[in-house]
């Protein structure tokens, strides 16, 4: 558009289209031009840039997604040992919220299998809740 070279559709692409305009046929795609860019943000969209040209994102940017790049760019700019911290960390976390999940998880299938233990057989409800038939028993054993 800004060599004022538009696409637009040819007549058998109307009429077989049955449409007017280019983009209800056509992604929209757009060419930056990185390496014209004066590096003065104005608006979001040169927030973008800036960072593509500069790998750097201010603080004061507001551009939607540009925060968690942020983020993600700083780990990118650990050193080896910050990072290795950074790294195990973060696996740490996942592992507790992974394990209470599944904790949580554990506890919901004991509650409904115990729900159901005079209703229907051990072993159908160690199938319909994923706990073993031991598990199951150990239920019955208790009530």
């Amino acid at each position: 558009m800004h060599d004022n070279k538009i696409l637009q559709l040819e007549t058998n692409q109307k009429e077989y289209y049955d449409l007017n305009r280019i983009f209800n046929v056509f992604p929209e795609y757009y060419v930056i031009r990185v390496n014209k860019f004066n590096k003065i943000a104005k608006d979001t969209l040169d927030e973008w840039i800036y960072f593509l040209k500069t790998a750097e994102i201010k603080d004061s940017f507001t551009a939607k997604g540009i925060k968690k790049a942020k983020k993600a760019l700083d780990v990118l700019e650990l050193n080896a040992e910050d990072k290795r911290t950074y790294d195990a960390y973060q696996a740490s976390m996942w592992e507790s919220s992974y394990g209470l999940g599944r904790i949580g998880r554990k506890e919901e299938k004991l509650e409904i299998a115990k729900s159901l233990l005079d209703i229907l057989d051990i072993e159908t409800i160690a199938l319909k809740t994923g706990l073993n038939v031991t598990e199951v028993q150990k239920l019955k054993k208790k009530l």
